[in-house]
């Protein structure tokens, strides 16, 4: 039997990018599996920090987040967030990036590696993405956290206890850690196998095919030895 396709994603439950990549890797997958021989995919998210170094409650709007944080002209920033928008909306998302509160995303990574644990990792990551970018939800507090956690089908005390003992900050670290040793700057980046890397929010067709390829490639016999 062919091994499953293995897709590891690294991501910033803060990046709008992120989360469009994640909608049309899924769309694609999903047409990928109306084949007559589906290929067979797992996928794993590891832990990105686009910005370390924000606070927790950092005051004032997204907009003013990149503005100040980034350099990046006001006017220019609001352009670039609705462009991202109407890109989301293509991929069937619907954003609210006026009422994101931008905050310090290492404890919804801590939680991510928590729901990996007990195999709810994937509603985890859906659950996260849209509190942040379609409902306004503050990512950055623990009682925020373990509300989506139970929403993600999670056990609310067992969440709290892996937030608040920080005992999944080191898998966050050798998440990070192995980024920089895949040369990884910039989320989402797709790693296929260990060996193909797809940087961006590709379309879905893009993922589509680089499934069929890569499976195609797996059913191949060996060669005979000469």
């Amino acid at each position: 039997m062919t091994d499953a396709i293995k897709i590891d994603v690294w991501s910033d439950i803060a990046c709008p990018w992120c989360y469009i990549g994640k909608r049309n890797l899924e769309n694609g997958l999903a047409a990928a599996s109306a084949d007559a021989d589906a290929p067979l995919v797992e996928v794993t998210y590891h832990s990105f920090e686009l910005s370390p170094d924000t606070p927790v409650d950092f005051e004032g709007s997204s907009a003013d987040f990149l503005a100040k944080h980034k350099g990046i002209p006001l006017a220019q920033v609001n352009e670039m967030q609705d462009r991202v928008t109407g890109i989301a909306a293509a991929a069937g998302l619907e954003y609210h990036l006026d009422d994101v509160h931008q905050t310090n995303t290492v404890k919804a990574h801590e939680l991510l590696h928590f729901a990996k644990e007990q195999g709810r990792q994937l509603e985890l990551a859906e659950r996260l993405m849209s509190a942040y970018f379609t409902e306004g939800r503050h990512l950055g507090r623990i009682d925020e956290l373990v509300a989506l956690a139970v929403d993600a089908g999670l056990d609310a005390d067992a969440a709290r206890e892996a937030l608040e003992s920080s005992r999944f900050l080191a898998a966050v670290r050798e998440d990070q850690a192995q980024a920089s040793a895949y040369g990884i700057n910039g989320v989402p980046f797709f790693v296929i196998n260990g060996k193909y890397g797809v940087s961006g929010a590709q379309p879905a067709e893009a993922f589509t095919q680089i499934v069929r390829q890569v499976w195609d490639e797996q059913r191949e016999p060996a060669a005979e030895p000469a």
